[in-house]
């Protein structure tokens, strides 16, 4: 059953109308031109650095934010990929993940401040992801080297992580994903189910969102939709999932078909939690982040 906190943000959602965003693609557009004229910040917030070293990387012509333990730099390397519907900037829910992460699992972690749809695209953003992971598996080892990706960030990790493979590179050791998005066809029937019960995410305005995404590549392509590719080959999956979540359908669909080609696949599902609730608030978000943790540290 969920906690009362889970029980009151989902409250939350419905009343602070979140999902008319994603219910009506002209809003979802009104927003994105919003935010062009206005760009989000993107900065860790000041409290971060109590915790964890920072500093900041533009010499690739992207913000890259470098994180690092107190301690001195841990033993693994690991890059994470904010969601955001690929129109949205990352926010402190997430830069709090991120920190707890570096803090308490004691490794290294870049945070890419991506081009944002529609100036940046799927062709564009998962191969730089693609050359910035194998960057690190060619200074640390694949085995050392993990992504983690939330939502939109999901669909990136796993598209960079697939395009890799593709390039003949070994598999890394970890790619960890939360509520990631999987397939943008949006053509799974048991959306249907599953649509009037989330109360932050619709596909209408997420529709509009992956077009501006894509860009001129196929919904099919790998790079677009992660799940329709050959996942024989890649290394270990840690997956989160709620139920009430529109993304939970393909999650389920991905855990059986990675298993199938032989992939090792730990999955937490939750019932009737929200979408990222790894990234929100109370005991579930706790125990998650927990579990995140102690994978990372299991070296």
């Amino acid at each position: 059953m969920p906690s009362l906190t889970s029980h009151f943000l989902t409250l939350f959602l419905k009343a602070s109308g979140r999902k008319r965003v994603f219910s009506d693609p002209e809003l979802l557009r009104q927003k994105v031109a919003r935010l062009a004229i206005e760009p989000a910040a993107f900065e860790p917030p000041k409290s971060a650095h109590r915790d964890v070293d920072i500093t900041l990387d533009d010499s690739s012509g992207w913000p890259v934010y470098r994180l690092q333990p107190k301690s001195g730099t841990g033993r693994r390397y690991g890059v994470y990929l904010h969601g955001g519907a690929w129109i949205n900037q990352i926010v402190s829910q997430q830069w709090n993940l991120v920190v707890e992460t570096v803090a308490r699992a004691g490794v290294n972690m870049l945070v890419p401040i991506y081009p944002l749809a529609p100036s940046g695209t799927a062709g564009v953003v998962v191969p730089r992801v693609g050359d910035m992971l194998a960057g690190l598996v060619e200074a640390h080892g694949a085995e050392r080297v993990f992504a983690i990706g939330d939502s939109a960030g999901g669909q990136i990790a796993l598209s960079s992580v697939i395009l890799m493979r593709e390039q003949g590179l070994a598999p890394i050791g970890d790619t960890i994903l939360i509520s990631p998005a999987l397939d943008l066809t949006l053509s799974n029937p048991e959306v249907d189910a599953v649509e009037p019960r989330d109360p932050w995410l619709a596909r209408p305005g997420i529709r509009a969102a992956i077009e501006m995404w894509r860009g001129d590549l196929p919904l099919q392509n790998p790079m677009v939709s992660p799940i329709l590719a050959d996942l024989h080959g890649l290394g270990p999956l840690t997956i989160f999932s709620g139920t009430r979540d529109i993304t939970n359908p393909d999650t389920a669909l991905l855990v059986e078909k990675a298993r199938a080609a032989g992939v090792p696949v730990v999955y937490y599902e939750e019932k009737n939690l929200l979408h990222v609730y790894p990234v929100l608030y109370g005991p579930e978000a706790k125990r998650a982040r927990r579990q995140i943790i102690d994978r990372l540290k299991r070296d």
